[in-house]
């Protein structure tokens, strides 16, 4: 059987906020992305990150619900990383986790206490 669906190379990650100014402001400081456009008739804005072809859409609505999807982004220094969130007040869960010989993971929550997490693969070299 042949796959019909033809997938391009991007992606857009949806998320729910409560306030589009204070979610732009947050992602743009916290993790450095840019606002791509922004349709305040839809409550809607897309924010470009350092992933090529991967999207950040930002949705208002009334009460988020936080949960779903779980944007993981792969960073070259989890620690320096966990390091510059703590120094910016971001709530993180816990310390970062380590699956030894496969990925060390942190997960951290936007203003909407959405849940995002970066990823660090393994020195190959160890």
């Amino acid at each position: 059987m042949t796959n019909t669906i033809d997938l391009i190379e991007g992606l857009t990650i949806s998320t729910p906020v409560s306030n589009l100014d204070t979610s732009i402001a947050w992602y743009e400081d916290i993790l450095g992305f840019k606002l791509l456009y922004r349709v305040d008739e839809i409550a809607w804005c897309e924010m470009s990150t350092s992933v090529s072809n991967v999207n950040l859409g930002l949705s208002e609505v009334e009460k988020p619900t936080p949960g779903g999807a779980t944007p993981t982004f792969g960073v070259s220094d989890i620690n320096a990383a966990k390091s510059s969130l703590e120094a910016k007040g971001v709530r993180i869960d816990g310390d970062i986790m380590v699956i030894d010989q496969m990925v060390s993971l942190l997960t951290f929550y936007d203003p909407d206490n959405n849940a995002l997490m970066f990823y660090q693969e393994p020195d190959k070299n160890d």
